[in-house]
């Protein structure tokens, strides 16, 4: 019993400098840690203040050039993830890029409705995020206001 305990002691610094190793390797990938954020050109004709700031609290960190790049944001593996969560968020919707077509800017307001937005991952992080219930009708509504709904002719 004690030679099986020696064995289990003897694998276990291994595996642990292993697993430093490993960390420390990965943050050789340069990929997550490009936070620069390019101007804002043009943003939406909002319908009211409170939809922005509403907007800005829960949606910007990823879809807009606005995004507060946070100390865990430069450390591999989470650094992945928030790049590629804000490369994808501004490819699809970017509230700073207002002179572009938009590929799912009707789309807002239902993701926000069915819970798809603001993402799961995203909310623990960033309490700010979490919106009311009453927050999040405001939303939604000012998001039908500013964007259209899904259907609606976009005007461009």
């Amino acid at each position: 019993m004690a030679e099986e305990k020696k064995k289990k002691r003897r694998l276990l610094k291994p595996i642990l400098l292993g697993t430093v190793a490993l960390a420390a390797a990965i943050q050789l990938v340069p990929y997550g840690r490009d936070h620069t954020n390019p101007p804002v050109v043009a943003e939406p004709q909002w319908d009211s203040a409170e939809t922005r700031d509403l907007a800005k609290r829960a949606c910007f960190d990823c879809h807009s050039n606005e995004t507060v790049w946070p100390w865990y944001s430069n450390v591999a593996p989470v650094s992945w993830l928030v790049q590629h969560d804000v490369d994808e968020g501004r490819e699809h919707l970017n509230f700073s890029e207002w002179n572009r077509k938009q590929k799912h800017a009707d789309d807002a307001a239902e993701e926000v409705r069915e819970g798809e937005m603001p993402l799961a991952v995203y909310l623990p992080a960033h309490p700010e995020a979490r919106l009311t219930d009453a927050e999040k009708q405001a939303l939604i509504k000012g998001l039908e206001a500013t964007l259209g709904k899904k259907g609606e002719p976009q005007e461009d």
